[in-house]
């Protein structure tokens, strides 16, 4: 039910990458210079993700096409997302971090590879040599640039022909729909086709009501010293990890839903709320190192959720910006050691349940009150339905999208499988001495 795959023996440290030119690219159409307000949401998610998208051979579609038609694609983007060419700054006028729509632009790096697509293994294991097919924000053009941009492109050539895509963008301008409709509006212009659809930028719309009114407790979030330099979610370091990848397949899913439903009436157990639940349950029990935990300890998991259909009036779709917030669940040692799936599934939906309109207007109020970021002892970010590996690009749909992961960032990331079976790929990051722990309570409650 299930499998791991083990660190592979040949997993590269170095992918030979030489960088052979940097340029930056600024809008097409100019734009008159103004401050993009961010909101509470967007000022926490102030770090970078890395993210990697795999392509083959293109026959007929030579390197400097497949550049040319990206640098055009990404040139016509950024007149509708003028954001994505600023810097961030803090607006004069009311002393808030914002964005600075100045039009410097982003970085786009062309490089090449000595290894063949192939020699990289499994596209889909976590490898932290992946780090070099992304374009790091410095440099002689950052320089010339300026301020550090927000976002950077790298296309890496493979001696196959393949390549990789990989972008480095600070998650304050996006969530992960927003960007792939950025994503899908930069393919969309390199093909000369119609818009995806248009971006709507009013941040104003999660903007906090004055005065604050925080009418919930919001024991997701955690409270950081007022003189506080950062209020990034990664701001304070976690011990370094390694991440493993754990795949459930399609069926597998389908059996823990079945299970749950026979052990819930309250509602049908989703694929993600099952996979949450057990992911939850192994990541605590394998990690807790106290001497003799109390049963009745109580453990939190975090798991981020699109709130634009949550909120009354709903937000348009097409909104630009952050519109993620993180659910939580609470269960005792003991609930998570003994308790029926189908308890911690309950505990996972009621935790989605409570994101509300009114939820939300107090989270985002409590941000104007304080300094904090999210927290659980568990926290799962999800790709898995997000669908950038369905993006058609003029050289075609990519082999496998993902993103880098973080030794320094204590996550689980929900990601799609290459092979298409509607399973998932866990990603965990796991201290040395928690692997077989973790490995064991992970098919051993499989079984149950």
């Amino acid at each position: 039910m299930g499998s791991l795959d083990q660190t592979p023996p040949s997993l590269l440290q170095d992918l030979k990458v030489t960088t052979l030119r940097s340029t930056a690219i600024s809008p097409k159409e100019k734009k008159e210079r103004r401050w993009v307000f961010l909101s509470n949401i967007d000022k926490v998610l102030n770090f970078d993700v890395e993210t990697i998208t795999f392509f083959r051979n293109i026959a007929g579609l030579s390197r400097e096409a497949v550049v040319e038609k990206l640098s055009s694609g990404i040139e016509s983007v950024l007149g509708l997302y003028d954001s994505q060419a600023g810097r961030l700054g803090v607006n004069p006028a009311d002393g808030r971090l914002a964005i600075d729509c100045t039009a410097a632009g982003v970085v786009l790096c062309v490089a090449e590879s000595e290894l063949k697509l192939e020699e990289l293994g499994d596209l889909e294991y976590p490898n932290p040599s992946f780090r070099q097919l992304v374009a790091e924000k410095k440099g002689n053009v950052v320089a010339e640039l300026g301020e550090t941009p927000l976002t950077t492109f790298q296309v890496t050539w493979f001696k196959c022909g393949g390549f990789a895509l990989g972008i480095r963008n600070n998650h304050i301008t996006f969530d992960g729909l927003s960007f792939r409709t950025f994503l899908s509006n930069i393919a969309a212009m390199a093909a000369d086709r119609p818009l995806t659809s248009l971006p709507c930028h009013d941040r104003h719309l999660l903007a906090a009501r004055s005065p604050p009114q925080v009418t919930f407790e919001h024991p997701e979030l955690r409270s950081l010293p007022p003189d506080s330099t950062s209020t990034s979610l990664f701001s304070m370091l976690t011990p370094r990890l390694r991440y493993y990848l754990f795949h459930l397949a399609a069926d597998t899913i389908s059996d823990l839903k079945n299970k749950c439903q026979q052990e819930t009436k309250k509602h049908n157990p989703t694929g993600f709320n099952c996979v949450t639940a057990h992911l939850w349950r192994c990541k605590v029990l394998s990690s807790d190192s106290s001497p003799e935990p109390g049963k009745d300890r109580i453990y939190t998991v975090a798991f981020a959720m699109d709130i634009r259909r949550r909120l009354n009036p709903p937000l348009p779709n097409e909104y630009a910006g952050n519109a993620v917030l993180s659910a939580y669940a609470s269960a005792s040692l003991f609930e998570l050691e003994m308790a029926p799936l189908g308890l911690l599934v309950d505990r996972v939906h009621e935790g989605a349940e409570r994101i509300t309109d009114a939820y939300i207007r107090s989270t985002v109020d409590w941000g104007e009150t304080n300094i904090g970021v999210p927290h659980g002892d568990v926290l799962i970010s999800s790709w898995w339905r997000l669908g950038l590996d369905d993006i058609e690009y003029p050289w075609g749909r990519p082999i496998y999208s993902c993103p880098v992961a973080d030794p320094e960032r204590d996550i689980v990331l929900l990601l799609p499988s290459i092979e298409s079976d509607k399973g998932v790929n866990c990603l965990v990051p796991l201290k040395d001495d928690c692997v077989e722990k973790f490995k064991h309570l992970f098919y051993t409650y499989l079984e149950k």
